[in-house]
């Protein structure tokens, strides 16, 4: 069980969120023929954070709406990304603390055994900081999951 040197789905989702010009990343996992979105977010509450990535996936068909499992394997890639951007405390609004985030999610099949099934990943890349202009700094966060 090894992961392909060209098809790593972490690096993938990382280098899409931080590219200023997406059309290479996007090509490179469009020859992988996986699924991939970007989008952003800001909020001071957690759960809306979740919520606009999971509209994303799920309207950009990266995960199916009525399976379980898809919804489930999506949620905890964005959670083990968020705790890479709010340093393991899941929270925000709570503890005075905002976010303005990019975000990526690059579903495939990373491993050279392709009975290793499908994968989803969600890079997130932005600002975290108190809710006053200029209190911010920079911050990003990997998930990775299986479905």
């Amino acid at each position: 069980m090894s992961l392909s040197k060209d098809s790593r789905i972490g690096r993938s989702a990382i280098l899409l969120v931080l590219s200023d010009d997406k059309s290479e990343e996007l090509e490179k996992i469009k020859q992988l023929d996986w699924k991939c979105c970007t989008g952003k977010v800001g909020s001071m509450e957690a759960h809306k954070v979740v919520a606009a990535i999971e509209t994303a996936a799920k309207k950009n068909e990266i995960v199916e709406t009525g399976l379980y499992r898809e919804s489930h394997a999506l949620y905890h890639a964005i959670i083990e990304s968020l705790h890479g951007v709010t340093r393991g405390q899941v929270q925000l609004g709570s503890m005075l603390r905002t976010v303005g985030l990019s975000f990526a999610i690059v579903r495939g099949t990373p491993y050279e055994n392709k009975n290793e099934g499908e994968w989803i990943a969600v890079s997130l890349y932005g600002t975290i900081g108190a809710p006053v202009k200029g209190a911010e700094h920079e911050t990003i966060g990997l998930g990775v999951n299986h479905i």
